[in-house]
């Protein structure tokens, strides 16, 4: 009789999401990684054994866009609140976006002053874009060396000064850098001379004035100047499904261009804003477009969904659309939000599982993540696919309680989240990551 290896933890689950799609499995884990992917009847030697049920298994969800602010701005969001939040919503590995914090992430001393501000305060694992400014093309490549996962930059303004955009040939300058070392560029692609000043402060007069054109002006210039420089661009929380043949032709010409959407493009619409929690830039546009982007997105041509999570405090949501802060906080609601639209539209939860943990994950080349497979850390989620629950506001574990979620009855629940083994609730054990040396 074969003696079978004795495990830290196993998991079985008749909904396991594997990377061949869902059945019964168990998961092995020993030291924090995944050892052994099983039949459902295989019983094992472990520590602790765990039963799901039809309760299905996932892996930890990759949120490679997330505005946590600290250090400078912790009064908006920071690191403990952000990473609780998305331990309760199945995030188990988030990318900190370069700004809003204090100092930005554009050169070597600011990373490390975030990386300091993030230290031993994370209950997931969390990585650190750099940001491409005006000047600052000599930090790339030592912030690259450093093992941030790409370069964040903006063709328009940014909310914040100290973040400012880049000109068109700015972007040639940093483009042909970061393709010189054979980095990622990560886009906020909004045509500068395409928006305009609100007429007005309802939703009608914002939505006019950041219109689908910008977005495809500002995208097609992105593909013109990846396809000069060769370098891996990335659009992030494409809104305008105007973008996605331009992006589809880009794709099938053989260029190294990506794009991501967001839950709020995926399951609101711009007669749901009622209220400034609903402002981002790009906007939430109409029902016909939400309905366009689910189909560039079931082709493939977007591959990621992440959250582009922006909180600030309330506040500076209280104004009016023309001027309340631009941004959206979803970190923890954004798993749900997307599995109940994607069921009702026929989606499979291996189809969410690529969007919201395999390609993001692949997008930053995050090792060891995004997947259940041998080798990888055990950052596995237990969700109940048909538990639904209304959204309420003071459950939420982001630092504040603004929301566009909020009395929404949503499908999904997250029942456990662990990380690398070990439920998340157990404390604060999120590693700070780089990149693989080179």
């Amino acid at each position: 009789m074969t003696r079978l290896p004795v495990n830290d933890l196993l998991i079985r689950s008749r909904r396991a999401v594997l990377p061949d799609g869902e059945r019964p499995a168990a998961v092995s884990v020993r030291d924090g990684r995944i050892t052994a992917i099983s039949p459902y009847s295989d019983a094992g030697q472990a520590s602790t054994s765990l039963d799901l049920g039809d309760v299905a298994l996932l892996p930890g969800l990759v949120d490679t866009h997330v505005h946590i602010n600290e250090p400078g701005r912790t009064e908006w969001e920071g690191f403990a609140t952000a990473t609780h939040a998305a331990a309760a919503g199945g995030v188990t590995t988030l990318i900190d976006m370069p700004l809003n914090s204090l100092p930005p992430t554009v050169d070597p001393g600011a990373l490390a002053v975030k990386r300091q501000a993030a230290e031993g305060a994370c209950a997931v694992d969390v990585g650190f874009w750099g940001g491409a400014i005006p000047g600052n093309v000599p930090s790339l490549r030592p912030l690259h060396d450093l093992g941030v996962f790409g370069f964040k930059c903006f063709t328009s303004d940014s909310g914040v000064p100290e973040f400012p955009p880049l000109t068109f040939e700015e972007m040639r300058s940093a483009f042909r850098a970061i393709a010189s070392f054979g980095g990622l560029v990560i886009v906020h692609a909004e045509d500068p001379a395409s928006l305009a000043v609100p007429a007005g402060g309802d939703y009608p007069a914002f939505l006019a004035s950041r219109p689908a054109s910008a977005e495809r002006r500002a995208v097609e210039q992105v593909i013109r100047l990846a396809g000069e420089t060769g370098v891996r661009a990335h659009i992030l929380h494409l809104s305008a499904a105007d973008c996605v043949d331009v992006l589809a032709k880009a794709q099938a010409d053989g260029l190294r261009v990506t794009a991501e959407t967001c839950p709020h493009y995926l399951t609101l619409c711009a007669g749901d804003a009622l209220s400034a929690a609903f402002k981002c830039c790009p906007p939430i546009r109409d029902e016909a477009n939400r309905d366009r982007l689910w189909q560039g997105l079931a082709s493939g041509v977007i591959s990621c969904v992440v959250t582009d999570h922006s909180p600030c405090t309330p506040e500076l949501k209280r104004g009016d659309f023309a001027t309340a802060w631009g941004g959206i906080s979803s970190l923890q609601l954004g798993l749900p939000a997307v599995w109940t639209a994607a069921r009702e539209r026929g989606h499979d939860l291996p189809s969410v599982v690529r969007w919201m943990s395999e390609a993001p994950a692949a997008l930053a080349a995050v090792p060891r993540k995004g997947g259940i497979v041998v080798g990888n850390d055990a950052d596995l989620v237990a969700f109940a696919p048909d538990e639904t629950f209304t959204v309420d506001p003071a459950a939420l574990h982001h630092r504040h309680p603004v929301t566009p979620y909020a009395g929404r009855t949503l499908t999904g629940v997250v029942r456990t989240t662990w990380l690398r083994g070990t439920p998340t609730e157990d404390g604060p054990a999120g590693r700070l990551l780089t990149t693989e040396p080179r």
